[in-house]
């Protein structure tokens, strides 16, 4: 099959468009898709650039999120057939121990992540577990249902269980025109909260406000923590969705208001942050940290898609061959919402 690798760590002049072998496929647990679309995230430039939270075998194949059809199920697998059109859970865990066994797959000791822990979906066809696989919501093309299980995941999880935002509350989402952004501004106007969000172009505020953001901060022209301030009356935000890192994150704390919420996934800025531990305490606020979601979750996030009350955003779908072009786009943030390799 054809697959885009990279044999050692680097830029994206690593990738590689290669011939590879079709990947194994294990009798009664396995199914192999054939990938109709693969969406691109930034876990797949940090484990491209390595990183030590991620030790992986190489030549490595990307990709998180995936959406095809079951070319193959292995020997006694049930409940699934060649020809099923899927979406495949982005997470991988145990099944066995405590934490699974509560519905807290991704506090798993093994948990991990399509692409990361293993190959991804920079491929013609990947392996799957059965217990991975999900139905292809119906109305909905291939390319958007690769847009959204990873970063619609990873928002539900960051509002609802861990921030747990309220009706009637105030959100702030950084980078609305991000994944894991344009997710949230969507499922904080689900949960009927206003919603305030920043992006870095003017061309993306009239994007963001379609999606439901109440207001839109251009961080570029202005800060976001003065807009902020005077957008609440001095009072600040209930919860702020941060996945940025050092550069926005003394802002970000700066317009909680007393007892609000910080909830972290991400640091695509960097990965070291200061903490005044006196503004923490005498405000009493949280800093909450999240990672991706469990597959409860995973399933209402799934039935709101295909009831189309969240709507992933695709924003440009390039062909396999040209993965290298679409992660330099992502890299230098020209996206709003997904882009999307299509073998």
């Amino acid at each position: 099959m054809k697959a885009v690798i990279f044999r050692r760590h680097g830029g994206p002049d690593v990738l590689e468009y290669a011939d590879v072998p079709d990947p194994p496929l294990e009798d009664g647990q396995g199914v192999l898709v054939r990938v109709k679309a693969c969406s691109i995230n930034h876990l797949d430039i940090w484990i491209r650039q390595g990183i030590p939270a991620y030790r992986i075998s190489l030549p490595h194949i990307s990709g998180c999120d995936v959406a095809g059809v079951i070319e193959r199920v292995g020997s006694g697998v049930s409940g699934v057939k060649a020809g099923d059109p899927v979406v495949l859970a982005p997470g991988t865990s145990c099944g066995r121990c405590p934490w699974c066994r509560a519905g807290d797959e991704s506090l798993c000791a093994s948990y991990g992540i399509r692409g990361a822990a293993g190959d991804g979906g920079y491929a013609e066809l990947t392996a799957a577990g059965v217990d991975e696989v999900i139905p292809l919501p119906p109305g909905l093309s291939f390319e958007e249902a690769a847009a959204f299980p990873l970063v619609f995941l990873t928002a539900w999880h960051m509002l609802v269980s861990r921030a747990k935002l309220q009706a009637g509350e105030t959100a702030l989402v950084h980078a609305a025109g991000s994944g894991v952004g344009h997710a949230a501004v969507q499922i904080a106007k689900h949960l009927k909260a206003t919603v305030l969000a920043t992006v870095g172009s003017d061309a993306k505020v009239a994007k963001a406000k379609a999606l439901g953001a109440d207001e839109v901060i251009n961080y570029r022209r202005e800060r976001f923590e003065e807009r902020v301030k005077a957008l609440t009356g001095g009072r600040g935000v209930d919860v702020v969705v941060e996945h940025i890192g050092p550069t926005t994150w003394d802002g970000s704390l700066r317009v909680l208001a007393k007892g609000g919420r910080l909830v972290t996934c991400g640091s695509t800025s960097g990965p070291a942050v200061g903490l005044d531990l006196r503004y923490v305490f005498s405000r009493q606020l949280s800093v909450l940290g999240s990672m991706m979601g469990t597959r409860s979750e995973l399933g209402t996030v799934v039935q709101l898609v295909g009831e189309r009350k969240l709507r992933p955003v695709v924003d440009t779908v390039f062909p396999l061959r040209e993965a290298r072009a679409a992660q330099e786009r992502m890299m230098n943030r020209d996206v709003f919402g997904k882009l999307v390799l299509a073998p």
